[in-house]
Order: C-alpha cells, then sequence, then structure tokens
C-alpha cells in the first residue's frame, strides 16, 4: 500500500503545481490587460481576482500585490532568450554597422512584446515607488546590455574619437532605451520597421568614426 500510494503521489503534486502554474498565468494575464484598459492606479487586486475566476487571497499567493505583478511582467522582457541571443550576435560581430544593427534588431523585438507592460511600468511608476524601484532596476539592467555594444565598438576600434564608454552608453539609451520605441510607434504611429531603421542610423552617426560610417554606409 505505501508503495502504490508513494508512487501516486509524485503524480498528484505534479498536477498540482501545473495548475498553480496556469492560475498565475491567468492571474498575470488578466492584470496586464486590467492595466492597460483601466490604468494601473485604478485596478484593484480584487477586481483582478474576479476577473481571473479566483481568490483574492489567491492572488497574493500566486503573484503578490500589484507592484509585484508589474515586476514579474517587466522582468519577462530583461530575461527573454532574444536578449542573450542579440548579446552573442554583438560579441561575434566583426563589422561595426553590423553590431549597431543586430543591437536595434534585438531591442525592437523584445520591446515589441514587451510595449504594453512598458507603457503600464512607466506610468504607474508615477505612483508608486515599489514600481519606481523596479522601473529603475530595469533601465539599468537595459544600460549594461547596451554597453556590450559599445565595449564592442571599442574592441572593433570604431567608436568616434572623444566618445567614452559612459557617454556612448548615454546616446543608446537615449536612442534604444524604453521610451524611444513607445514615442514613435504608440505615440507617433511610426512602424516598428521606421522606428528600427531610423533609429540604426541614428546610432550609427552618433557613434561611429567617420571612415566607418563612410565605408559602411548603405546609400
Amino acid at each position: 500500500m505505501s508503495t502504490g500510494s508513494g508512487g501516486r503521489r509524485p503524480y498528484r503534486n505534479d498536477r498540482r503545481a501545473d495548475a498553480a502554474a496556469m492560475t498565475r498565468e491567468t492571474i498575470l494575464g488578466v492584470a496586464l490587460r486590467l492595466f492597460v484598459e483601466h490604468g494601473y492606479a485604478k485596478v484593484t487586486i480584487s477586481e483582478i481576482a474576479r476577473e481571473a475566476g479566483t481568490a483574492v487571497s489567491t492572488v497574493y499567493a500566486s503573484t503578490g500585490g500589484k507592484a509585484a505583478i508589474l515586476a514579474v511582467l517587466m522582468n519577462r522582457g530583461v530575461d527573454d532568450p532574444i536578449v542573450e541571443r542579440t548579446l552573442e550576435a554583438v560579441r561575434v560581430a566583426t563589422d561595426a554597422r553590423q553590431a549597431i544593427e543586430a543591437t536595434a534588431h534585438g531591442v525592437r523585438m523584445d520591446s515589441e512584446r514587451q510595449l504594453e507592460i512598458v507603457q503600464v511600468m512607466i506610468t504607474a511608476a508615477a505612483v508608486e515607488d515599489g514600481v519606481a524601484a523596479t522601473l529603475a532596476q530595469v533601465a539599468e539592467a537595459c544600460r549594461q546590455a547596451l554597453g556590450v555594444l559599445v565595449a564592442r565598438l571599442q574592441e572593433l576600434g570604431a567608436l568616434r574619437s572623444g566618445v567614452g564608454r559612459e557617454r556612448a552608453t548615454d546616446m543608446l539609451w537615449f536612442l534604444f532605451g524604453l521610451s524611444s520605441w513607445r514615442l514613435f510607434v504608440a505615440e507617433r504611429g511610426w512602424s516598428w520597421d521606421e522606428t528600427e531603421r531610423w533609429l540604426t542610423d541614428q546610432a550609427v552617426a552618433a557613434l561611429l568614426a567617420e571612415p566607418d560610417i563612410a565605408s559602411q554606409s548603405r546609400g
């Protein structure tokens, strides 16, 4: 008897874990939809629980409060596999413009997937300190990733004279940071392709030495 029940217990535990994971994903999806539709400040945990078909206590146990929910959603963008694939493409690039293009495309793909979350995060940070702290952490992680491109440009001897690592990273953050894609695509109606091309060209003009710009121009 003990052997038989012991053999079934892992199966039951797996089913319980799967159910908990599904509930958590439902809560996260519902929360994001409500945040986008009504604004972060107006949404309550009770509303999230009702829309998700679960109890308030389950929402807190599965995901935490509203700020914790946003942190989970936002960190998914940082942990997206596209980030590491982009960094690896930059590290092995033998052409300066190619490295910038790889960065622009990778950031574009991540931003396209996470646009709604970024929009909610930026507005929520203005009303809740916990969200602002998470946003600052995410921003710093993004800046560090952009620093990989700057380091590669330096290794290739392609960085414009007089532009140091910190200044170059600041320029890239201005061009490829969380707000840029939201500004062009969500607020001004640019397509993702148009935005990627324009930001790439600006990064090339701002960061690369003149010979590199001339030799790598694509007309």
